[in-house]
């Protein structure tokens, strides 16, 4: 299985295949990334064993095994286990002795993402919450989409406030009074495309608009 990391570019480890880890394994292998699949389950392995061609029941708190499976070959490794906490940590501090370059790993509390903040994982995610936060700016407002970029800053897809429509984006000062910018537009049966100083809204557009949360939450909810 060493062998495996040298045929492709940075081929992904992901250790855990509940719901997270089989989504975001069926997906790498979808995009064409070299996937080594590992849960102690042999139903999940089962499950998934026709969709991806390296999986395998291990145990990935064990430091042997995962150099038998050559997991010290891949550049990076995601650690998608959310149910037992305790294995989470584990089979990430094995990655991090591994020195593995990159690791992702999935926290289920900030309690948890803190513990394997401190141990070395490079990425935590917090799935749930992440996905909890986007869905409660769509459902409470007029956002089309939601994607917080960092901490104090987020993309969002929304229609234009009827006072920007037929007005060039260079002559709207929307930066001055709302501090945000408009980056992308989409016609009705076009392709997005670039918003430039001369791009002119029109009744119907979707638009992406970048800035701080705050001010890109209140501009889609301008009229």
């Amino acid at each position: 299985m060493s062998s495996l990391a040298d045929r492709n570019n940075d081929p992904v480890v992901v250790i855990g295949l509940g719901r997270f880890g089989s989504a975001l394994a069926l997906e790498l292998a979808r995009r064409g990334t070299e996937v080594l699949a590992l849960d102690n389950d042999p139903r999940h392995v089962q499950r998934l064993a026709g969709e991806i061609t390296h999986i395998a029941t291990a145990d990935a708190t064990d430091m042997a095994t995962l150099r038998q499976l050559g997991v010290p070959d891949f550049y990076r490794a995601v650690v998608a286990i959310g149910s037992d906490i305790e294995a989470s940590i584990l089979t990430a501090s094995l990655l991090v002795e591994l020195e593995i370059d990159h690791i992702w790993a999935k926290a289920v509390s900030k309690q948890h993402g803190r513990i394997l903040d401190r141990i070395g994982v490079h990425h935590v995610v917090f799935p749930e919450h992440d996905m909890g936060e986007r869905v409660a700016h769509l459902v409470s407002g007029r956002m089309l989409d939601y994607m917080q970029v960092d901490e104090n800053f987020a993309l969002v897809k929304t229609l234009p406030p009827k006072d920007y429509v037929g007005v060039p984006l260079g002559r709207s000062n929307l930066r001055r009074k709302h501090g945000v910018t408009i980056v992308a537009v989409k016609s009705p049966g076009e392709e997005f495309t670039y918003a430039t100083a001369e791009t002119e809204l029109r009744y119907g557009d979707v638009v992406i608009v970048s800035g701080p949360t705050d001010r890109v939450e209140r501009f889609a909810e301008l009229p």
